[in-house]
């Protein structure tokens, strides 16, 4: 159905990597293990009542059982996988949803991503709070002149290379992902505080590949390059395009020994009346990737059926809007207490049904 992914990484910087490995798509025999890690950082503020339950309910799941003979089963604390779906702009509204996560102190297990989702997701793993992921992208993406500038700093490397290689109508991914990412942000995967795994699609064997090992800035840049609009990455032994192509939402990356399941759409909806007859030619490339992510989105879910499932409304913002960055996550916002009450509600129920009733048989 969903064709076949690779594994594959580069074992160190400079290192060749090895031969990739295809696997069936949908067997969760060939999938990893994870493991869930809370967060058990001091709040610098007053925790607010929600925040109270959450933390409650995390310092509660790490001191329940006994010691053996007590007659009470020792109880892990829930796993928890998150899937950063891809949508470009509207992508930034994962933060809030990260914020609504810090706030509870909780973190995931894993974090799995396609493009943008790889991109906020790295920063994420990385240890950047919901609140730093803010502020970093109204830094980077809080006006168009702040984008342009940096944009024409990813092509243009001196009059010699102009004279070389001319002005490429294709961006880079590569050095997109270097300008706008932190300089702090990690060489390696290994060097991530939760685990990752990055999708991006293998443009000539038409393969998932996904990587969790190795350098972590060309796999980003793989996740996100666009077709046509962005240039295809090649690096690991592979041509590589957007992983939205194969997989928008990698619910599949982030479902093997978890409790509960996150998925975070950021696909958009259908034009709803809107009788518009000249749409420009991005506007048809990019609602057409639209349709297809969602027919590939409704049969991952299938497959991995989420125990959250979020898909913002955020048709009214352009696909390379980012410069709304700030309005993007305002319109997000909204909605993210209405998530941090589900997920506790999931946590305590997970709780519930996992304590035993002391005297029982």
């Amino acid at each position: 159905m969903f064709g076949q992914k690779v594994f594959a990484a580069e074992t160190s910087v400079g290192a060749k990597s090895p031969a990739p490995i295809l696997e069936p798509f949908l067997n969760p025999a060939n999938l990893f293990y994870r493991k869930t890690v809370f967060d058990e950082t001091p709040p610098k503020r007053p925790l607010t009542p929600l925040q109270l339950r959450g933390k409650a309910l995390a310092d509660g799941l790490r001191s329940q059982g006994k010691e053996r003979g007590s007659g009470m089963t020792t109880i892990s604390g829930p796993r928890i996988g998150v899937a950063l779906g891809g949508g470009s702009a509207r992508g930034l509204t994962h933060i809030p949803y990260i914020e609504a996560m810090d706030e509870l102190g909780l973190k995931p297990s894993v974090i799995s991503g396609t493009s943008i989702g790889a991109l906020i997701g790295a920063g994420w793993a990385a240890g950047m709070s919901g609140q730093e992921l803010r502020e970093h992208s109204y830094e980077v993406l809080g006006t168009m002149r702040t984008i342009a500038t940096k944009l024409w700093a990813t092509q243009i490397r001196g009059i010699s290379g102009i004279l070389k290689n001319g002005i490429s109508m294709q961006l880079d991914a590569t050095s997109i992902v270097d300008a706008f990412t932190p300089d702090s942000f990690p060489l390696e995967f290994k060097d991530l505080k939760v685990p990752l795994y990055v999708v991006a699609t293998d443009f000539q064997s038409w393969h998932q590949v996904v990587f969790n090992s190795g350098l972590l800035r060309p796999a980003i840049a793989g996740s996100i390059a666009i077709p046509s609009l962005f240039k295809p990455v090649v690096y690991a032994n592979h041509i590589l395009v957007d992983g939205g192509v194969v997989n928008p939402l990698p619910l599949d990356q982030a479902d093997i020994d978890t409790d509960f399941l996150i998925g975070i759409d950021v696909n958009g909806d259908p034009s709803e009346g809107i009788a518009k007859t000249d749409h420009k030619a991005i506007d048809i490339w990019f609602g057409s990737a639209q349709i297809m992510m969602h027919s590939l989105t409704a049969h991952m879910m299938a497959a991995y059926p989420p125990d959250i499932y979020i898909r913002p409304h955020v048709t009214n913002f352009g696909a390379l809007e980012f410069w709304r960055v700030r309005e993007i996550v305002a319109h997000a916002e909204v909605e993210k207490e209405r998530f941090k009450r589900i997920l506790a509600q999931k946590i305590e129920d997970y709780i519930a049904d996992r304590v035993p009733v002391i005297g029982s048989n």
